[in-house]
């Protein structure tokens, strides 16, 4: 069954959207829930990649409530904190670590509209003292009440949507796919639209088929896999 054009260009409405300077490091956050949420706000507002740390062998689980939002939003696991941040600064990228403590800043008086990634700790404990060290600069939320820091999903939307304010602000929000690089823009439009393809292409070390105006796969390709979605 091919793509049909309808499904071809609400896949780039979205991706249109998309904003690739934007960004979350998740470390060690373990529980569905939290990680869900966190995925979710990462979709509804257009970032295109999100980063997790764990520090074990495991899987990253998701439940109900990521609403599929997983399919949409690439996860870069990592194993160490300082790989990872390694990566991150080498992309050009703010970290802010969310860490309470007398270094920390008011995160509304920061400015979020150059590349940035939100660093948010485990449920329990925050970030890591390796984490801590590592980050460009200490932020948080200000609490009113008895408890003294909000859910960790809570304060990576919190977080997020701050940067998307400033950014509309701003005027920066992209439109028509100036969030990314033409490559990474049709790298993301053929695993969209077609994931089971490009993990044969990948299987094979094959370069991703060239898409038409339609969505339709114009390359030669074997019937079986041209076929897959």
């Amino acid at each position: 069954m091919p793509l049909l054009p309808r499904r071809f260009e609400r896949l780039k409405s979205v991706l249109n959207k998309r904003i690739s300077d934007l960004t979350v490091l998740i470390e060690n956050v373990e529980k569905p829930h939290n990680l869900s949420a966190i995925i979710r706000s990462c979709d509804a507002i257009g970032v295109l990649e999100a980063y997790a740390i764990f520090n074990t062998d495991k899987f990253l689980t998701f439940n109900s409530t990521a609403q599929g939002s997983q399919k949409w939003v690439k996860i870069n696991q990592y194993k160490e904190t300082a790989e990872a941040i390694k990566v991150l600064k080498n992309k050009g990228f703010k970290l802010y670590g969310t860490n309470l403590n007398p270094k920390s800043i008011d995160y509304r008086k920061c400015d979020f509209t150059g590349p940035t990634a939100f660093v948010l700790g485990a449920e329990k404990w925050g970030i890591s003292e390796e984490a801590t060290s590592l980050v460009d600069e200490h932020i948080h939320i200000p609490m009113r009440g008895m408890v003294e820091s909000l859910n960790v999903s809570v304060a990576a939307s919190a977080l997020l949507f701050e940067a998307i304010r400033q950014r509309q602000v701003a005027n920066i929000i992209p439109e028509a796919g100036e969030g990314m690089t033409k490559d990474k823009y049709k790298e993301k439009i053929f695993e969209w639209a077609y994931p089971e393809v490009a993990k044969w292409c990948k299987s094979e070390g094959r370069k991703y088929p060239e898409l038409n105006e339609k969505g339709e796969i114009i390359d030669d390709l074997p019937r079986t896999e041209k076929m897959r979605y």
